[in-house]
């Protein structure tokens, strides 16, 4: 029987809306990540142009330390390395060279740079292993108790603390007090170097239980929504076994975890610059750091392109696996829809109100305190007048973090919430964005301090701007995968067979759909904003002395590990304290239509 007329236009342009989404993913995607890619090159082939310090001078003093730099000095090797010819001219020649495989020789020692960056890569990628297999074990073991909550009928989460814990734990930290107690104290262990099996364990760890931590609450929170599918009570009922629902359990979870996995791969591989540091690996994230250091930009430039090009492989495995776990179900545009959590029990309410009462006993603590005075004795003990201890120049430790905490907290609060917009804007439109995600997560956020700095400086604002540059693809790339399903729902494909326009779906059933996971998901990563803020602190890349930053302090107390614990323990315990309050709130759900329920029969 023919439609209705009122029905038939809508359903001709449902028709040719679905042929050109069928017709989008042909071209758009590759178009993205063809014309993203190109631009990135372009401003790494720039790169040298972009820089506001003297590179001929830094060159200088690497090649020849004791030769004084005059103009004639400098001027030479400015035209030796093109510095003098314009960008566009630069770019040119050095797109030239790659092209036909020359990348060029390294301006510190004059060698061929390729050989030696794909050597370090394959370091790189032999830890990354590793590391990868300490992350699947440690969130495997952190998923099990949704597992057991799940099978037995219940889907309320975990508090989230103890992978909190994990994630939340600096790599530069947890590898120095790795090497402390495996390679000093127990003496199991070789503290520096590569050769052999026995000198990836320490690394391995370093890198492993963070990114464990990290996917182990993410496989839980996706593991948590598909036990409210309605599927799940059907397969119990009619007799299936658990074992047989826990794999369809892990087979409908694992897609929207693909790209976070790609992402922790690209972090395991490029964001290893601290732990290849600490252990002396020879790995392409040292090779990197200690070029851009150097301002050997042919080396640095490699280094990056070639970081780049892992992740776009990577996004683009990821999201293959992602398509033939869930093919079936997109094809016939029938994914299970999960039921909205019930309210959280008060109990839930413990570990973050017991996590932010200790940060505010900390900040009220100090906050009358002067974090500059250097009026105590070097790496003094706790004490009444100084509850935990002095720095190595003899400042109030307890003043310095309580005063840190307002630009950590806050500056890491802001880059989180201006990273979610963009995620949720950039991530609704999954074609289109899909070169700027890939070639994005490429660029981990020492890469972009590093680059950052060279052309503002280091800061607090530059660091913010290049932990914010890179921070948003994670949750874009999140925001993409979910709006894929969401669109395959039964009751979204039919809504504009019903007359609902395109702004509306997105913003009626879309959006609400989507906003949730990701909110938690950028309320997790809210600990490693604030991290790679500390890291580049750290590194000398964000603000400078005497700020009492969290990451300065930090970089402060790290010589002095062994001697006085505090000055390291206590901004690492504030830091594990945030996240445990940011993942356990990201986990509560609050049931707002029976508040207001109640608030109206109380009228």
């Amino acid at each position: 029987m023919a439609a209705p007329v009122s029905v038939a236009p809508t359903l001709r342009r449902s028709r040719r809306n679905g042929h050109l989404d069928r017709s989008v993913p042909a071209w758009i995607p590759g178009v993205s990540r063809l014309l993203t890619f190109g631009l990135i090159v372009f401003m790494l082939g720039v790169l040298p142009a972009l820089s506001n310090r003297d590179i001929a001078l830094s060159i200088l003093r690497s090649r020849y330390s004791e030769m004084e730099p005059t103009p004639e000095a400098l001027n030479s090797i400015r035209e030796e390395l093109g510095l003098a010819d314009g960008p566009l001219v630069m770019f040119w020649n050095w797109l030239s060279g790659v092209v036909v495989g020359d990348w060029g020789n390294s301006w510190a020692d004059g060698k061929p740079v390729l050989p030696g960056m794909l050597e370090a890569l394959s370091v790189s990628l032999t830890l990354m292993a590793f590391s990868l297999a300490v992350a699947v074990i440690v969130a495997i073991l952190l998923s099990l108790p949704t597992f057991r909550r799940g099978l037995n009928g219940r889907n309320d989460r975990t508090s989230g603390a103890l992978a909190a814990a994990f994630t939340s734990m600096p790599e530069f930290l947890l590898a120095a007090l790795l090497l402390v107690f495996g390679a000093v104290i127990l003496q199991v262990f070789p503290p520096y170097g590569w050769n052999g099996l026995s000198y990836v364990v320490l690394p391995a760890l370093a890198l492993g239980l963070p990114g464990g931590g990290y996917l182990g609450r993410l496989f839980s929170d996706a593991l948590s929504a598909t036990f409210t599918e309605r599927w799940v009570a059907t397969w119990s009922v009619s007799g299936f076994s658990q074992m047989r629902i826990a794999l369809a359990v892990t087979r409908r979870s694992l897609p929207s975890i693909t790209s976070p996995i790609g992402l922790v791969l690209v972090g395991l591989t490029g964001g290893a610059i601290a732990v290849e540091q600490v252990y002396a690996i020879p790995g392409i994230g040292r090779a990197t750091l200690a070029a851009a250091r150097s301002q050997d930009m042919p080396t640095l430039q490699t280094g990056v392109i070639i970081l780049m090009v892992l992740a776009a492989i990577l996004g683009v495995g990821a999201g293959m696996v992602r398509k033939l776990i869930l093919g079936p179900a997109l094809r016939a545009k029938s994914v299970p829809t999960s039921v909205p959590a019930a309210a959280s029990r008060r109990s839930a309410w413990i570990v973050p109100a017991s996590a932010l009462g200790l940060l505010l006993v900390i900040v009220l603590a100090g906050l009358p305190r002067d974090p500059f005075a250097t009026a105590h004795g070097r790496l003094a003990v706790p004490s009444l007048a100084i509850p935990l201890g002095a720095d190595s120049s003899g400042r109030d430790v307890l003043a310095r973090i309580s005063h840190g905490a307002v630009s950590t907290i806050g500056i890491a609060l802001l880059v989180v919430v201006l990273c979610l917009l963009l995620g949720l804007a950039i991530g609704m439109f999954p074609n289109l964005a899909t070169g700027p995600i890939e070639i994005t997560n490429a660029a981990p956020p020492i890469i972009a301090g590093i680059i950052v700095s060279s052309i503002m400086g280091s800061s607090t604002l530059g660091a913010a701007v290049a932990v914010a540059a890179v921070s948003w693809a994670p949750l874009a790339a999140h925001t993409a995968a979910l709006v894929t399903e969401v669109k395959a729902q039964s009751h979204v494909k039919i809504a504009p067979v019903l007359g609902v326009g395109p702004a509306r779906v997105m913003l009626r059933y879309v959006l609400p759909g989507v906003f949730g996971p990701v909110f938690r998901h950028a309320m997790l990563r809210l600990p490693g904003i604030a991290l790679a803020l500390a890291l580049l602190g750290f590194l000398g890349l964000g603000p400078q002395p005497p700020s009492p930053e969290w990451g300065l302090i930090l970089a402060e107390g790290m010589p002095y590990v062994e001697r006085s614990p505090l000055v390291v323990l206590v901004p690492a315990f504030a830091l594990v304290l945030l996240s445990i309050l940011a993942v356990s709130l990201s986990s509560l759900s609050v049931d707002t239509r029976g508040w207001l329920r109640r608030r109206r029969a109380a009228r």
